[in-house]
């Protein structure tokens, strides 16, 4: 029972998240960020819907990704050496599938080997560039590398590597147990292993009794081979262990930094097109703060490649937004550049605009219109509603909800009551709501009641029924001059 409800759990988070990504269309910015790299994309893709929900997080990411894009060619070489690493690993490392001890020994030293090249390259790269970055992040990133990886310690893994190869062989020790079995095998260390060959070639040789196998004799290199992997099999299974270590620390290193890289190569085509962006002043929960300038859609320029019309609100203490007017007129795309924005900037990112300022929010719940399709299980407002029911069991205070062409899919008069109840209860619990809406009876109510904590934005048309895709602040209006439409196509 318990597993069933973690699915059912699992399943309607994963089903919100698709909800988000198809009405904020994040997979544009994704595409750009990842550049055709599947594990790009999913690393974005899980930091910009796993939103950070305190200033101190975020700014550490923010000052991060400062750094990144101050010394992009340093963090991308680092991200190389990475995807080198993991990429010869395939080569050298047998893992789990090496069948003795004495082959999962070979790879483990193989793997250490072309790890302790790599992870000497990284130190030089720490050596070289550690002035050149400001964030806590890397500073104490460089540190540690520095301190771990000093040249002492390099130089004495690399040697007890060698000795680990058995080029001169090997010496094992054992006692005989019960029925003169062979037990406690032990790898012994060679004392001459450290001396020069000079030493080596004068040193008092002891007297031992030797063994020399037929070439053809299959039943006793068995029998020798089984002693040697008793012999190695503590120190095989240790190595081992310190292969995946530090196999875990470069992918561990690979998914911190592709989240950057992804950012990095936004920034890029963003700088291409000479759209704005800008790193947001973030303010806590508490606090109701919105004021941005030539906040723009960011899918919007990637899709048309070229900078947009950017729009300029401030709504500080404001928790309740109604955006109105032409039909055309850039609310849908309006309003989508406030959700992409807000989860950008949670995410430590920049923002499409020339100047932001918000507060953090506990989450983003988005409520568009949808088309009827034939995986809709009852009507369109049924749907709608269920939806809502859905958001309504997930939010929290201090969250934004975005509404979208809500509840149009009945008459106005039912979606105007249904939507003014709804809205009313999530300001009444401290969640801001943005609603582009038709319903001229639902934002009149509010606006005649003369709400405090609302601001009235409207889609500007010009005198001549064309649109600029403006939004201004002004008060709503009957019409939503669908005619022009019709004119501008009949």
């Amino acid at each position: 029972m318990y597993d069933n409800k973690n699915f059912m759990i699992k399943q309607k988070y994963s089903n919100y998240l698709n909800i988000i990504m198809s009405d904020l269309e994040l997979d544009i910015l994704l595409k750009a960020m990842s550049m055709g790299d599947e594990f790009l994309y999913d690393v974005s893709k899980t930091a910009l819907l796993d939103i950070l929900k305190t200033k101190e997080e975020i700014l550490y990411r923010q000052e991060i990704l400062k750094d990144c894009l101050k010394n992009s060619q340093v963090v991308r070489d680092i991200y190389e050496l990475i995807q080198k690493s993991l990429a010869n690993k395939q080569k050298r490392w047998l893992g789990v599938f090496g069948r003795y001890p004495s082959s999962l020994l070979s790879s483990s030293v193989s793997l250490l080997d072309m790890y302790f090249e790599l992870l000497e390259d990284l130190r030089n790269i720490a050596d070289k560039n550690i002035e050149n970055f400001n964030s806590n992040g890397f500073k104490r990133f460089f540190s540690m590398i520095q301190r771990e990886l000093n040249d002492e310690y390099i130089v004495e893994v690399k040697k007890y590597l060698k000795e680990l190869k058995f080029k001169e062989g090997m010496e094992l020790s054992a006692r005989l147990g019960r029925a003169n079995e062979g037990i406690d095998y032990t790898l012994k260390r060679d004392n001459l292993a450290s001396k020069s060959w000079f030493r080596k070639m004068l040193a008092k040789k002891q007297k031992v009794y030797t063994h020399t196998l037929h070439p053809r004799d299959d039943a006793g290199a068995k029998v020798l081979r089984n002693l040697r992997d008793e012999g190695l099999n503590e120190v095989s299974v240790s190595l081992s262990k310190t292969a995946e270590h530090i196999d875990n620390f470069f992918i561990s290193l690979k998914i911190e930094l592709a989240f950057y890289i992804g950012c990095m190569n936004l920034e890029g085509r963003l700088r291409e097109l000479k759209a704005p962006i800008v790193f947001p002043k973030l303010y806590t929960m508490d606090k109701q703060i919105y004021c941005v300038k030539d906040l723009y859609d960011i899918s919007i320029t990637l899709i048309m490649g070229k900078n947009i019309t950017g729009n300029t609100v401030k709504a500080n203490d404001k928790t309740l937004f109604f955006i109105t007017g032409a039909n055309q007129g850039g609310k849908t795309t309006f309003v989508r550049s406030i959700g992409l924005a807000q989860l950008m900037s949670q995410c430590g990112m920049f923002v499409a605009a020339l100047t932001s300022r918000s507060n953090i929010c506990s989450g983003i719940f988005t409520h568009f219109k949808k088309e009827e399709d034939k995986n809709m299980k009852s009507g369109k407002f049924d749907e709608e509603l269920s939806r809502m029911s859905d958001i309504i069991d997930d939010i929290s205070p201090n969250a934004v909800v975005i509404f979208n062409e809500s509840f149009s899919s009945t008459n106005e008069m039912e979606g105007s009551q249904i939507a003014s109840q709804i809205v009313k209860a999530l300001i009444e619990k401290n969640i801001k709501v943005i609603f582009v809406t038709h319903m001229f009876e639902l934002v009149n109510k509010f606006y005649q009641n003369d709400y405090k904590d609302a601001i009235y934005l409207r889609a500007n048309r010009k005198e001549d029924g064309s649109r600029d895709f403006k939004i201004i602040e002004a008060k709503p209006l009957h019409t939503s001059f669908a005619k022009d439409i019709y004119d501008s196509i009949f």
